[in-house]
């Protein structure tokens, strides 16, 4: 058994030696290319410290002395990969509420959910019966769905704008809430289809069906609105990305450059569209004017001459936007600032596959959940805070909750 002083020892040298190595070999790859990459695969050999690293962590946050844990145990993900097999879980569907606050889902649309509202590190357990919430793109509206209606209100608990009772979506798993700047509209986007939601009807936008075809339902279905409501972009695995306007008709078209359409974001001045394709681990994105889509007819792997090539490595999960470039969340646990001319301009590893994003109101904070169960607090643009992160930006994260199956509460980390 190793005493605490020999298991901080090792923790803290192997991560350090094991960072260090990894953001040399990134440098490298980064100035002389991969291909001229000759060194040995850096290595993580901590994994059979992890069990008793975290049992110190729960005495750490029963004891209130985390701050000065971390300092002797950097948070790491390698070390912990055969704990998150029983104890990690999606977390995203993230909402900003307010400054040190905000909102969660644990648990995919097809898992038993649980809503959460973290203010500062302090989580507590929303009602029940909660089936997913989201957030509009502007004016801090939010939709919180029941198995039987959704609501949307101005502000987390504000007045109520309107109430939608569920017909045929009643019960069915939510993939994602994006409720309009006003409340008075919602996409509803599932596995069933993506709909438009007002007081008269379920509208179904996708799949779009010819008379008498029959809904099949959707695999990686996905879409978002852009910032100022004008425009509604569509995709699934066995499609385009279709583009319509706020009414739900068809407007333009973008194929994909890789297999499968997975993800799609507008900038947030709306100047220019996202849109990311997978195959397997990897994907490819790229980029679309605002001012191209009505009308657009972009065919799928091949170039063209409205499209920028955004990024060739990344299948997107998350982002967030910025007038001039996004903050994507890849399937490795990167994540990445890409500038909407091609740019890559810094990444940052996180760990386990990223399942959620959102900013504060200033753009000075980012929250970050991945499928490891695990809610970061990032604050941007601020120097790193130790030698073990992993990546090229300047990103000092505050703290990392770990909201896991089967533990008697949150650890903060």
């Amino acid at each position: 058994m190793k005493t605490r002083e020999e298991l901080q020892s090792k923790w803290y040298k192997i991560g350090e030696k094991y960072a260090k190595e990894i953001n040399e070999m990134v440098a490298f790859g980064a100035e002389h290319g991969w291909d001229n990459w000759d060194g040995k695969e850096a290595e993580d050999t901590r994994g059979k410290l992890a069990e008793a690293v975290i049992e110190l962590l729960r005495e750490a946050n029963t004891n209130s002395t985390v701050d000065t844990f971390r300092q002797e145990f950097p948070p790491a993900h390698a070390p912990i990969v055969s704990i998150l097999d029983d104890k990690g879980s999606y977390i995203g569907d993230i909402c900003y509420i307010a400054e040190f606050s905000v909102a969660f889902m644990q648990g995919t649309s097809y898992e038993e959910r649980q809503a959460y509202i973290a203010k500062g590190t302090e989580v507590v357990a929303l009602d029940k019966e909660i089936k997913s919430i989201g957030q509009s793109m502007r004016n801090l509206v939010y939709a919180i769905a029941y198995a039987d209606k959704i609501v949307t209100r101005q502000g987390w608990e504000g007045e109520i704008i309107t109430e939608f009772t569920l017909d045929t979506l009643a019960n069915i798993g939510i993939t994602r809430l994006i409720p309009f700047n006003d409340g008075q509209k919602v996409l509803f986007i599932s596995s069933e289809g993506i709909y438009l939601l007002d007081t008269k009807e379920e509208k179904l936008l996708f799949p779009i069906l010819e008379e008498g075809e029959e809904n099949n339902g959707l695999a990686m279905d996905h879409a978002t609105l852009s910032h100022d409501n004008k425009y509604i972009v569509v995709g699934d695995q066995c499609s385009d990305h279709i583009v319509l306007d706020n009414e739900g008709k068809k407007v333009g078209v973008v194929g994909p450059q890789s297999s499968y359409p997975h993800y799609c974001l507008f900038t947030k001045d709306d100047t220019q569209v996202l849109v990311n394709s997978c195959h397997f681990y990897n994907g490819i994105s790229i980029g679309v004017a605002a001012v191209k889509l009505v009308g657009a007819d972009i065919p799928g792997w091949e170039e063209h001459e409205d499209i920028t090539y955004l990024d060739e490595g990344m299948r997107v999960y998350a982002g967030v936007a910025f007038n001039d470039y996004y903050i994507l969340g890849d399937a490795y646990g990167y994540i990445r600032a890409i500038h909407k001319d091609g740019r890559e301009l810094w990444q940052h590893f996180l760990g386990s596959t990223i399942s959620g994003m959102v900013l504060s109101e200033d753009d000075k904070t980012l929250y970050v959940g991945t499928y490891a169960g695990i809610l970061h607090k990032l604050t941007l643009n601020k120097p790193v805070r130790d030698t073990h992160t992993i990546g090229t930006a300047d990103i000092y994260e505050d703290f990392r909750l770990l909201v896991w199956k089967n533990e008697n509460s949150v650890l903060v980390w």
